[in-house]
């Protein structure tokens, strides 16, 4: 690498200005069909762009049985041309005509279409021919991305420092190696780390994490989105029912088998480097987080990371760095808590930390001028960290002090933006919009989603208007467009979350079909995957190209892609004159085109995770009332909480209706919207019993539904004024499990103790002193003051005669720590 700055530590905004300054000196020529990346290779790379008999492009890993199938022809032909898809033995299963397309501005090229998506056959093999003239060989299965989803998240693996890497999880001894960066002679670190000169007076251990991309460098702000990714991915997987596919023991890593989803035990990997990374208390700006660490100079390519004899070396804090670990520590405390409470809670403590030492320090900024061995991943504006951080804070606590730095950010109201290291409030908005129970109001939580769906609704415009159906503009093909390519499309796979809208996730599909090789280049960007992949990305130990005796990047590493800046001296040689969506080369020595790295991985692997989803016909959810009888006073009123058994297709609106009884009892709640991301979030419906001059108790019956869902009734009876409050049928046990300095964690187990079964319950307390609960687990929990609520979680609600069910929370307090003296299960006192 030469000593100038990483792109991955360029601005944005300072990559965008370098593209327009190359574009307007050089000009973009348009390729011909016939010349579509036929450019010459210099000895040692691959030849740039795509063979010109192959101007049929596919994914060239193939199309799931219920996606879209979806391919782009190059050619001038201005009428539209014969196609055929065939099977490995040849046999025409399916045929139409292409729909001309035109000139495609970012690749230069005249395009046609091709939809194959009526057939719904499985198969290996397959391909498509048009013209005579044939593509690439791919699969059609719905496993199709079960490898691409492991491999991706096995480069963090291999990416790991201070660990030996074990060739049987690697994928081959040319991947074994030892541990890098511990003290161990040549290497000078990472247990035992200076700071640049006049940063610190001290020594840090801040061993672990991963390398950030080619270089071994570790930086904290680019870690903190990559780390948020990988357990957004997880997070995401389980709202959606999918999280066992990622699991205890479905990865390759060596903590498999631990209890523990594979995939948090990797994030966990930076989580532990990132903590390691903040000052400690006791020293000038505790709190805070260094801004990176790697070696005083470039470390020359190619070297292996255990040969590696450079000083490491500290570099200042900075605000942005410390608030990427206030978010990802908050995040790591709401999602570990389950399975590790003790790191759970360190990781909240060190989040707090972080947030109260940013807002001490709120203009501590990385300097561009840092670049000597290291990108200096420098930012200039940090309100976007800010109100990210406070958003996995709020999401994790629900403490008004992190709501109030939310909705008093304007950030809260403006538009969905791309989201990048640098700019990070879109994850914010993703945490706040999907993760249940956020402390915000209702409205709150519907604009942000449709801030997020109006984004990706965009995205699906920007597609639409391309040959090659690629979320990113003509001109955003600057220095890692793949990731923003992967991060677009990410949005697009949380609107699907959001709406259940089928187009949403034909988006996000047919952007892997442009990462997979339905691209200008005829080229797959992920190692290993496609007949025509990448195998020279730029790497210090994955250095096939420059030494024989190292290896090639393992499957599933994901290159940076097409940068119309051309900021290497490779891209500058080999790419003069070439359409912004093909300046590309699949050479080691183009780092602005062809380096991997940690955040560009991330995305990929939650796409990855995404596409490997099966989706079965969806059953239809039934509307679910708990209590199924309620009681109302006379002239006061009365709540039952209603929810749906299972996320539905899309949106749905569920109207409650008195059908027979007593007209003295109402329903002033007309209607409820579920959506397929809060459908297991309960909602208040509220009654009132209208004051009268009779002693009959009235009853009615209310019917909720509403099309798509199967509908549900509940009983209301009226109490006069003189009626007795209904008898306990239900004993609660609370049991602190664990506690420390001013946290806990305790359970609760709620028994029907009654003679009728139980559709679903609602457990109320107070506590005595100023106990908080942070985050729970098998049931829905929220706060207000000293009042809790805890609702179950669906598949805990129904208690037959005698049965329990057990939920957790964590929790933060002072002082004493008393149990509760009073339960409540759906109005009724317990035992």
């Amino acid at each position: 690498m030469p000593p100038i700055p990483s792109g991955r530590g360029l601005s944005r905004r300072a990559a965008a200005v370098l593209t327009g300054l190359a574009l307007a000196a050089g000009g973009v020529t348009a390729l011909s069909p016939a010349t579509a990346g036929a450019a010459t290779a210099t000895p040692g790379s691959a030849a740039v762009g795509a063979p010109a008999d192959f101007p049929v492009r596919v994914n060239q890993l193939g199309y799931l049985p219920d996606g879209p199938k979806r391919a782009t022809v190059v050619s001038s032909a201005t009428a539209p041309l014969a196609w055929q898809l065939r099977d490995s033995s040849g046999a025409q299963v399916a045929s139409g005509t292409t729909t001309v397309h035109g000139a495609d501005q970012a690749s230069g090229q005249s395009t046609h279409l091709v939809d194959f998506g009526a057939y719904t056959g499985t198969g290996s093999g397959f391909t498509l021919v048009v013209g005579g003239l044939a593509s690439h060989p791919f699969d059609i299965s719905a496993a199709l991305y079960d490898g691409l989803r492991a491999d991706s998240l096995n480069f963090f693996y291999q990416q790991r420092s201070g660990i030996a890497i074990d060739a049987n999880l690697a994928g081959g001894s040319a991947y074994a190696r030892p541990a890098g960066h511990l003290g161990v002679a040549p290497n000078k670190g990472d247990t035992s780390v200076p700071c640049q000169a006049g940063v610190c007076d001290y020594r840090l251990d801040v061993r672990g994490g991963w390398y950030d991309a080619g270089d071994q460098g570790k930086y904290v702000v680019n870690g903190g989105i990559a780390t948020w990714e990988l357990v957004n991915s997880f997070e995401r997987a389980r709202r959606s029912g999918g999280d066992a596919a990622l699991g205890d023991s479905t990865l390759r890593v060596p903590e498999r088998g631990n209890g523990v989803p594979d995939v948090l035990d990797e994030a966990r990997w930076e989580l532990d480097f990132l903590l390691r990374m903040q000052v400690p208390d006791g020293k000038p700006m505790a709190g805070m987080a260094f801004h990176k660490i790697h070696d005083a100079q470039w470390t020359a390519l190619p070297t292996r990371p255990e040969l590696d004899d450079q000083q490491r070396e500290l570099h200042k804090p900075s605000t942005a760095a410390t608030l990427n670990l206030a978010a990802t520590a908050a995040q790591c405390a709401r999602v570990y808590a389950p399975y590790d409470a003790a790191f759970a809670a360190r990781c909240l403590d060190s989040a707090r930390r972080a947030w109260t030492a940013a807002k001490a320090n709120p203009n501590v900024l990385a300097p561009a001028t840092d670049s000597t061995g290291g990108g200096a991943y420098e930012d200039a504006d940090v309100s976007d960290e800010f109100y990210w951080a406070a958003a996995e804070l709020l999401a994790t606590t629900g403490e008004s002090q992190y709501r109030d730095a939310v909705t008093s950010s304007p950030l809260h109201t403006k538009p969905v933006d791309a989201f990048w290291w640098g700019g990070t409030a879109t994850l914010g908005r993703i945490t706040l919009a999907t993760v249940p129970g956020v402390a915000l109001p209702a409205d709150d939580v519907a604009r942000l989603r449709g801030l997020l769906t109006g984004a990706a609704d965009g995205y699906l415009s920007t597609m639409g208007g391309q040959g090659y159906a690629v979320p990113l503009a003509p001109d955003g093909y600057v220095w890692g467009s793949n990731s923003s390519v992967a991060n677009n499309a990410m949005v697009l796979g949380v609107a699907y979350d959001l709406t259940g809208a089928a187009r949403y996730r034909t988006g996000a599909l047919e952007t892997m079909d442009y990462l997979l090789g339905r691209n200008a280049l005829d080229r797959s960007y992920v190692s290993g995957y496609g007949e025509r992949a990448s195998e020279n990305e730029h790497h210090r130990f994955w250095a096939h190209q420059n030494d024989a005796s190292l290896p090639h990047p393992p499957a599933g590493s994901f290159a940076g892609g097409p940068n119309s800046g051309l900021q290497d001296p490779v891209a500058e040689a080999q790419l003069a004159g070439c359409a912004p969506a093909a300046c590309y080369v699949d050479d080691i020595g183009s780092y602005s085109t062809n380096e991997v790295a940690i955040n560009w991985n991330a995305s990929l692997a939650w796409l990855a995770a995404f596409a490997a989803e099966r989706h079965a016909a969806p059953a239809t959810p039934a509307v679910q009332v708990a209590p199924a009888a309620v009681t109302v006073p006379e002239g006061g009123s009365a709540t039952v909480a209603v929810k749906l058994s299972a996320a539905p297709a899309q949106d749905v609106t569920v109207t409650v209706t008195r059908t027979s009884g007593d007209t003295d009892l109402s329903a002033t709640t007309a209607s409820l919207l579920f959506t397929p991301a809060n459908w297991a979030t309960a909602q208040q419906v509220s009654l009132s019993a209208a004051q009268d001059a009779d002693a009959a108790a009235g009853s009615a019956l209310f019917t909720v539904g509403g099309p798509g869902v199967q509908p549900a009734t509940f009983t209301a009876t009226e109490a006069d004024d003189d009626t007795a409050p209904p008898a306990a049928s239900c004993a609660v046990a609370y049991k602190v499990d664990s506690s420390w300095g001013n946290g806990f964690t305790a359970t609760v187990t709620v028994k029907n103790t009654g003679a009728s079964a139980v559709s679903g319950w609602t457990l109320g307390w107070s506590f005595g002193g100023d106990q908080r609960i942070s985050n729970a687990w098998n049931a829905t929990v929220s706060q207000s003051g000293s009042t809790v609520t805890a609702r179950d979680a669906g598949w805990n609600g129904a208690l037959a005669p005698g049965a329990s069910a057990s939920f957790g929370f964590q929790a933060t307090y002072s002082g004493t720590n008393a149990t509760p003296a009073r339960f409540t299960v759906n109005g009724a006192d317990c035992a």
